[in-house]
C-alpha cells in the first residue's frame, strides 16, 4: 500500500501549457493536435506499465486518436507506438477509450476517505481527483466546531485530531486514500470559528482575524476561498465581508467557489453577487452545481447563462459545474425554515421541542412567499422530500421513503415527521429533493464553460458507509454523462464531455499536471467501454457501482483492475498555488 505524497502543484510543462492554451475550455473550440508517434528511443525504453491499442482521448477537446500510453514511476512518460516497448503490466485496450482520470469539482469526501480509503464510489466510475471543502471546510477548526461534528465522528470512530489544513493532510497522508483531494477553504466555517452561527454583520476586528484564517489556510495549500450561502451560518455573510475575504485568497493565486445564495426565486440576483465578487475582489470565481430549483423557477436558466456569458464576454473569468440529475440533495433540517436553525444544532433542537414554535415552523414550511430557500414547498410538499439516509441506526427503516410514506408510518403530519426526525437524529438526516426540471439541466450542460461534480462523498457497497443510502450521483455522475448524455441521447461528444471532465476541471482548479494525455503529466488514467458504460444507482436502489469502467489509475497505481477496486491507495493531497510548505 503506497503512501499519499503530499505535493504542490507544480509549474507546467512547456508543453502542457501549450495544450492548455489550445483547450476549449478556456473559451475557445481550437483542438490540440494528437501526439506525434513514440521516437525509436522510446520504442526500446522499459515502462512499468503500457496501456496498448485504445482509443485515446485526450482531455483537449480533439478527436480521439489511436496510441499506446506508456507509464513509469507516476507520470505519462510516452504516448505513441510502443509496441515493441518493455512493459511490467501491458494491458490491451482494444475496443476501450483512455482519457485522463475524471476531476470532481465538488466531492464531499474530505471525511468519507478517512472512514473508508477506498472512494469506492468514485473510483468505479473514473474519478481520480475530487475537489471539496463546500462553505465550511473540514480545517480550521476551534473546539466549539469540533463538538459540533462529534456526533459522526464518534459513529465512525474517527478521531478529529487536527485543527488547521496542514494537520488535516498531515492526517490523510497517514491515513492514505485511493483519490486525490484538494480542498477549499470555507467562508462559513471561518464566520463559525470567528462570530459563531448568529445572525449578524461581522466587526472589523472580526473580519481582520477571518482575513487572517484565509491567508494561513492558502499558505497551507487550500485551492482558493468557498462558499455555500443558503446555508447557516454562511447565509449570514454579507457581500462585502466575501469581497474582502476573496480578495485575499486571490493574492495567493486561489480562486472563489460558490454554492451561490437562491438558486430559486432570486436566481438573477445571486448570480449578479457572484459576478460583483468576481470583479470587486478580481478573482476567478465558479459557480458549484448550477441549478434553477423549484417549480416556478424552471425555464429561467437560459437567462442566467446569458448572465453569465455576458460577464465572460467583458473579461470575469466566471464558470460553473453541474450533476446530471434532476433532484438535489441536502441535510433534512434545510426543509425548516431558517430562523429556527439560526445558533446551531443544540439551540434548534431546543426551539423545535416548544409547541408554538413548532406551530411556526410547519406555516413557514408551507408558505410560497417564505423569505428563506423554502425546499420543502418547493419540492412539492411531502411527496418530493425523500429521506435517503440518517446516523441513527433505529431510523433506518424510513430510507428511501417519502414523507407522505413516512407520515403514515408515524401516524402523523408530514410536517410533524419532518420536525421529529431532526430531533431524534440530531440533524444528521440527509434527504433527496425534486426540484429540477431535465431540460434546465441538459441546457447548462451543453455550455462549454460548465463541468461536472457530484456533490456526495465517496461511498461503497460494503463496509461502513454502506449502511445508509444516498443519492445516486455519488455512483453515477460520470458514467452517467458518457452512458446517457453521450452515448444515449447524443447531447454531447465523447470528445467534449471527457474536456468537461478532465481539463476544464482543472484548468479551473489551478492543477497543472492533470487532465490531459500527454508526456509528463500525473498518470491519472481511466480506461472504460464506450458500447457499456453506465450509472445503474437509481433514487430508490442507489448503492451499486456503475458499469465499464475496467481500469483506474492513480498517480500511476491501478486502484481499479479489469473492473475491480484494488488494494492500492496512491492518492495524493493537492496543494493550491499559495502553498508555502516543502516542495
Amino acid at each position: 500500500m503506497s503512501a499519499i505524497r503530499v505535493t504542490s502543484i507544480p509549474r507546467p510543462f512547456p508543453a502542457v501549457l501549450a495544450a492548455l492554451a489550445l483547450c476549449s475550455a478556456c473559451g475557445n473550440t481550437t483542438h490540440a493536435p494528437a501526439p506525434a508517434a513514440a521516437a525509436p528511443a522510446a520504442q526500446a525504453r522499459a515502462f512499468d506499465v503500457v496501456i496498448a491499442n485504445g482509443r485515446v482521448v485526450d482531455g483537449t477537446g480533439a478527436p480521439w486518436f489511436r496510441a499506446d500510453i506508456g507509464i513509469s514511476g507516476d507520470r505519462i512518460t510516452a504516448v505513441g507506438n510502443l509496441s515493441s516497448a518493455r512493459a511490467g503490466t501491458r494491458i490491451d485496450a482494444a475496443g476501450q477509450v483512455v482519457a485522463p482520470g475524471f476531476i470532481d469539482l465538488l466531492g464531499q469526501s474530505e471525511f468519507n476517505v478517512l472512514v473508508d480509503s477506498r472512494a469506492a464510489s468514485k473510483v468505479t466510475q473514473g474519478v481520480t481527483t475530487e475537489i471539496t471543502g463546500e462553505g465550511v471546510s473540514i480545517a480550521p477548526v476551534n473546539d466549539a466546531m469540533k463538538a459540533d461534528r462529534k456526533a459522526s465522528y464518534d459513529f465512525f470512530k474517527i478521531a478529529q485530531d487536527w485543527r488547521t489544513l496542514d494537520e488535516y493532510f498531515a492526517r490523510l497522508t497517514r491515513s492514505t486514500t485511493a483519490i486525490n483531494v484538494g480542498t477549499f477553504v470555507g467562508s462559513g466555517g471561518l464566520r463559525d470559528y470567528v462570530v459563531g452561527k448568529e445572525d449578524r454583520v461581522a466587526t472589523a476586528d472580526e473580519l481582520a482575524r477571518m482575513k487572517t484564517l484565509v491567508s494561513e489556510a492558502m499558505a497551507q495549500g487550500a485551492l482558493g476561498l468557498s462558499s455555500s450561502l443558503q446555508y447557516i451560518p454562511n447565509r449570514f455573510s454579507t457581500t462585502d465581508e466575501l469581497v474582502e475575504l476573496a480578495k485575499v485568497a486571490a493574492e495567493h493565486g486561489g480562486i472563489y467557489i460558490t454554492h451561490q445564495r437562491s438558486e430559486a426565486n432570486k436566481v438573477f440576483e445571486s448570480v449578479d453577487e457572484v459576478l460583483a465578487i468576481a470583479e470587486r475582489a478580481d478573482i476567478p470565481a465558479e459557480i458549484w452545481h448550477l441549478k434553477t430549483a423549484y417549480k416556478a423557477n424552471w425555464g429561467k436558466m437560459t437567462e442566467v447563462l446569458r448572465r453569465i456569458d455576458a460577464a465572460r464576454a467583458r473579461g470575469l473569468r466566471v464558470s460553473a459545474n453541474i450533476y446530471p440529475y434532476d433532484r438535489a440533495s441536502n441535510g433534512l433540517d434545510a426543509c425548516l425554515p431558517v430562523w429556527v436553525r439560526e445558533g446551531g444544532t443544540d439551540a434548534m433542537l431546543k426551539r423545535l421541542q416548544e409547541p408554538d414554535t413548532r406551530a411556526r415552523v410547519k406555516r413557514d414550511m408551507d408558505d410560497p412567499n417564505a423569505p428563506f430557500e423554502n425546499q420543502w414547498f418547493g419540492s412539492g410538499g411531502p411527496a418530493g422530500v425523500m429521506l435517503s439516509s440518517v446516523l441513527d441506526p433505529a431510523l433506518r427503516k424510513y430510507e428511501g421513503m417519502s414523507f407522505d410514506a413516512i407520515g403514515k408510518a408515524m401516524g402523523k403530519d408530514p410536517r410533524d415527521a419532518a420536525i421529529d426526525l431532526v430531533i431524534a437524529d440530531k440533524a444528521e438526516s440527509s434527504v433527496i429533493i425534486s426540484i429540477m426540471r431535465e431540460s434546465d439541466v441538459i441546457e447548462a450542460m451543453r455550455t462549454p464553460w460548465v463541468s461536472f461534480d457530484t456533490d456526495s462523498g465517496a461511498r461503497a457497497e460494503d463496509g461502513p458507509l454502506s449502511v445508509s443510502k444516498s443519492h445516486p450521483r455519488a455512483w453515477g455522475t460520470f458514467t452517467r454523462v458518457l452512458g446517457k448524455y453521450v452515448r444515449q441521447d447524443g447531447v454531447l461528444t465523447l470528445e467534449e464531455a471527457v474536456r468537461k471532465m478532465t481539463s476544464q476541471a482543472a484548468i479551473r482548479v489551478g492543477i497543472t499536471d492533470r487532465g490531459l494525455v500527454r508526456p509528463g503529466m500525473m498518470a491519472d488514467l481511466v480506461v472504460f467501454d464506450p458500447a457499456t458504460v453506465a450509472d445503474v444507482a437509481t433514487f430508490e436502489q442507489p448503492n451499486r457501482y456503475s458499469t465499464g469502467v475496467r481500469h483506474v489509475f492513480v498517480n500511476g497505481k491501478a486502484v481499479v483492475a479489469n473492473g475491480t477496486v484494488t488494494k492500492e491507495r496512491p492518492g495524493r493531497t493537492l496543494r493550491g498555488p499559495g502553498y508555502r510548505g516543502e516542495r
